[in-house]
Formats: structure tokens, sequence, C-alpha cells
């Protein structure tokens, strides 16, 4: 059935993405509306029941997540200890009142986080096109798309409270992008920032949120204690503006609309791939990521490098840097074991990112007359 969600998704996002709108008349800007200040909220959430789930389970189970964790695969339930955390337990009155954080709350919360944390990288590559996006029913078709997956999930790892989960998801189906489509029109427009500087944002939400996901969608809050130190420095980088503007030369204002176009069309189909590596058919996975490269680059191209002479030249030059990069990034992804294999995804898209981003820049220097 995942393996249908990702052949489905994709069609839906080359068909539809290609049509966006332009954006409406936005309204008057407001800090809080950008999308990264309400992915902190939803984090911050997501922790405060991680909190709450442990008090639970240290008072009404003596510490023992079994109840739970038999109904799921291993890497779940690392329990968090600690003088302040028992005491807090301790002394936390009515503790049977927070079952409903074993997996309820974290259902209706987990849409939230992973379409504005896409939205938060939208936004911050280009403003407008995260404004199109969320205000087109391309948002629509990414939150049903996920919820889908997330249902489906949700069914092929069964436990007492599947029920409750899978109606609470549908609930957040329709919460989530009305929130995202009502801030949007309001978010304001973050500072200029070049290839390099974008790329550092983006390599730090990503770790931010693999970091989440291990520690908190997991319930594996013990593990944030040797996570935390490289988290708040990626924290840290992405408070800080990093100096950039937009890319000059045909080389890289091709890479800068691939971005554009790659995560605009990757949005839709994003949870059905990732989960068609675990839970269906890797290949038709794999597949439905090239078609969306591939597309991306069409348009990019399309749009860049329409009508300009040496093209190529140009293409050559990129071929073999293309070439480069994923060999780059094949040795960054083994270079280390992981847990989980996103981890190693991040490492190579970065490595894959910088090598193409220098070959356009020294592709443009030898263009440049």
């Amino acid at each position: 059935m995942i393996d249908v969600a990702v052949v489905a998704c994709t069609l839906v996002a080359v068909i539809a993405v290609p049509r966006l709108p332009p954006h409406p008349v936005s309204g008057r800007s407001a800090r809080w509306a950008a999308p990264g200040v309400s992915l902190a909220a939803v984090v911050a959430l997501v922790y405060a029941n991680q909190v709450l789930f442990t008090v639970y389970v240290l008072r009404v189970h003596g510490g023992d997540p079994s109840f739970i964790a038999r109904h799921l695969p291993s890497g779940w339930f690392a329990i968090a200890d600690g003088p302040p955390l028992d005491a807090f337990a301790r002394r936390f009155p009515a503790p049977d009142l927070l079952s409903v954080t074993v997996l309820r709350v974290q259902a209706f919360l987990e849409l939230p986080f992973v379409l504005l944390a896409y939205g938060t990288v939208l936004h911050r590559l280009d403003h407008d096109l995260y404004r199109r996006v969320a205000r087109s029913a391309v948002l629509w078709a990414a939150s049903a798309s996920y919820t889908l997956v997330f249902c489906l999930v949700e069914w092929d790892l069964r436990t007492p409270y599947t029920a409750q989960d899978i109606a609470i998801r549908i609930c957040a189906a329709v919460a989530a992008p009305l929130w995202i489509r009502w801030t949007a029109a309001r978010a304001p427009a973050p500072r200029p920032a070049g290839l390099a500087a974008f790329a550092a944002f983006a390599l730090a939400l990503g770790y931010i949120v693999l970091t989440v996901y291990d520690t908190a969608l997991l319930y594996n809050l013990s593990h944030l204690r040797p996570a935390g130190p490289a988290a708040a420095l990626a924290v840290l980088l992405l408070a800080h503006r990093l100096p950039g503007g937009e890319p000059s030369g045909p080389a890289l204002r091709t890479i800068a609309a691939g971005l554009r176009w790659g995560l605009a069309l990757f949005f839709v189909p994003a949870l059905a791939i990732r989960y068609g590596v675990n839970f269906a058919t890797p290949w038709v996975a794999a597949a439905a990521a090239v078609l969306i490269a591939v597309a991306a680059t069409a348009f990019a191209v399309r749009e860049s490098l329409d009508g300009r002479r040496q093209i190529l030249v140009w293409a050559l030059r990129m071929a073999a840097a293309t070439v480069v990069g994923l060999l780059a990034a094949y040795a960054a992804a083994r270079a280390f074991p992981d847990t989980h294999y996103e981890a190693a995804l991040l490492r190579a898209a970065a490595a894959f990112f910088a090598t193409i981003v220098l070959a356009a820049h020294l592709a443009d220097r030898r263009t440049r007359p």
C-alpha cells in the first residue's frame, strides 16, 4: 500500500507543482508567523510530552515501559532518569491522568512537526515559494500524503492505541494545514542567503530533526544527553544569520533553481519515499526519488539557461561534477555507522551539495567574460 502511495504522491507532485498559482496578497508580516517559530513551539510540546510520559512510567508502571514497548520494534523507550526528573515525578499530582502521553499526543504533533520543518527550509530558501506552496492545494496534498503514510505505519505496528492514534492523526491533517496556511500569509521574508549559508542552515535543521526523531518521537529521552552538545551547536547555527546574497553566474543560478524545484516537488511524496525504504519496496522509493530529481533538473535548466550559448559545455562540466558529487556522497554516507539511515543521507546530501556548488562556482569563473 505504501508503494501505491509513493507512486501516486510523486505523480501528484510532478503535475501540481509546476501549476502553482502566484501567491495572493499577504497580510501584515509578523515575526511570530515565521514557520520556524511554530516549529520551535511544536518541538517544545513534543519534549514536554516526553517529560510527562516519563513521569507516567515512573509513577504508574514503576519505571518499566514494557507495557507498551512490547508492541513496538526495538529501539524505542529508552527512559531518562536522574534526580531532578525523579523529584519532579514524585511531586506530580494525579499521574494516572498522564496516560494520554503514551502515543496519543505524539500522534497529533508528528504531522505539524514534519510539515513545519519542511516549511522552514522552504521559507529560508525562497519566501515567495513558501507562501505559494502553503497557500495552495499542494499543502493539503502533502498533509493527506503524510497522514496516509503515518496511518499505514500505525496499522503495521499495531498497538492498543492504534485506532485512537489514527483518529487523532486525521484531526491533525485538518488542523495543521489550516494553521500553516494562515501564518504563511503573515510570515516575514528572511534576509537573502547564499547557497553556502542555506546549506549550513539546512544541515543544522536536518540534524535537529533527526535528534528530535530519535530522542522524542521514539521516546528515547535518555539519548538526549549525549546528543545535546551537537544539537545545541545546531541551534546556535540556526539562530546566526550567515551573510550571503543571490547567486551570480548561470551554473550557480541553475543550482539555486534546482533546489527550489527539488524542494517543491519533493514536498508531497517525501514521507512516502522515506517510509517506502523500510515498509515497502525500496526500489520503488528510489525510482520516485530519481524521477523527482530528474524533473527538478529539467525545470531548473529550462528556467536558468534558456536561450544561452555554450549550454552543451556547461552541461558536460556539470555532469562531471555530478559524478564527483555522487562519489563524495557515497563516501560520506559510508563514513560512519548510523542507527538511523537518515543520518547517512544527511551527510551524503551535504557532501553532494558542497561538491556541486564548488563545481558550479568554478564553471562560472571559466565562462565569465
